[in-house]
């Protein structure tokens, strides 16, 4: 039986360019014996190419040490940091700090602060003066919310200058190993607020940071910061667009989206950051954590008292660009 006219052609076809291919490898290695200097300066290429492979995967990691810890803070890249954190709070936001004194002189502390701006700027710059002027030199986690710890490059980013994702179990746990802990219990509610409604304290949830210090025994420190809703004051939300990106909203401030990348910087405002006398709960047990109406009494204390910072705080700004 004869093979079909369809079959001769495709294989007739393949023999073709089998025999192309070994040309061109034929012609291919004999330029190349001809050349050795090309040869070498294409190894010299493929060498280069491998070596930049290998950095790329490892981009992010070049500066990691040896003393990372389990929530991943890494104090190499801290002390890299540390210029750049000073620059932001002695020269752009121009801040002034009071109060550092009644932080405890030694031991864990719970320091809890009014929710303002979008980004964690304010658990970066209290941790940052508490690095600074504490005597003991420790420098406190900060929270940070679901919504952003989640966002591409921001978790690790975050981790490693101590930001850690916002829950009771993180904050105990930082707590009882000896480690103070920035808290805001606003939550997204005071960074979503818009300008109009600035320096306005939402509400503290449901007790949660007077939970973790009944429950640890840490005194409770509150904390004023005025200066950082002016850093990129909120004009209004988008909620679809937000959605779409997996976001709880969109804001629009004076410079985003108008200026694309560029209006995610913050506006240089005038900073006050305040530290109020630490409250200590030294009469009570972890079991009266449970007792829900002396929790939300001194919840509603607590918020009070960083109320009072915050006014302090208003009137000693001179204005709000200093």
């Amino acid at each position: 039986m004869s093979e079909p006219p369809e079959s001769h052609d495709r294989d007739q076809a393949l023999h073709e360019v089998r025999a192309a291919l070994s040309d061109l490898r034929r012609e291919i290695d004999t330029r190349f014996r001809a050349a050795p200097d090309r040869v070498a300066l294409t190894r010299d290429w493929m060498g280069l190419f491998d070596d930049l492979r290998r950095r790329a995967q490892t981009i992010g990691m070049i500066e990691r040490s040896g003393e990372v810890d389990e929530f991943g803070m890494d104090d190499v890249v801290v002390q890299r940091a540390e210029p750049l954190l000073d620059f932001l709070l002695d020269r752009y936001w121009r801040a002034d700090v009071g109060g550092l004194g009644n932080l405890p002189a030694s031991g864990p502390c719970l320091l809890v602060g009014n929710r303002s701006g979008l980004l964690p700027y304010d658990g970066l710059m209290i941790s940052q003066a508490v690095a600074r002027w504490h005597p003991a030199g420790e420098r406190p986690r900060f929270l940070v919310a679901d919504w952003l710890i989640t966002l591409p490059f921001a978790q690790p980013t975050l981790a490693r200058v101590g930001g850690v994702r916002a829950c009771r179990e993180n904050a105990e746990r930082l707590l009882r190993s000896g480690r103070s802990v920035v808290a805001f219990p606003e939550g997204q509610k005071g960074a979503a607020k818009v300008f109009r409604d600035r320096y306005r304290l939402q509400r503290f949830g449901r007790g949660g940071a007077v939970r973790v210090a009944l429950e640890t025994g840490v005194p409770v420190v509150p904390v004023g910061v005025v200066g950082a809703e002016e850093a990129h004051p909120v004009l209004f939300k988008l909620g679809a667009p937000a959605r779409s990106l997996g976001l709880p909203f969109l804001p629009v401030t004076p410079t985003f989206p108008w200026f694309g990348p560029l209006g995610l910087l913050p506006l240089p405002s005038k900073w006050v950051i305040r530290f109020g006398e630490p409250l200590h709960y030294d009469r009570l047990t972890p079991d009266d954590a449970r007792d829900e109406l002396l929790v939300s009494r001194l919840t509603e204390e607590l918020r009070a008292d960083i109320h009072a910072l915050v006014e302090d705080g208003l009137r000693a700004r001179p204005s709000v660009w200093g």
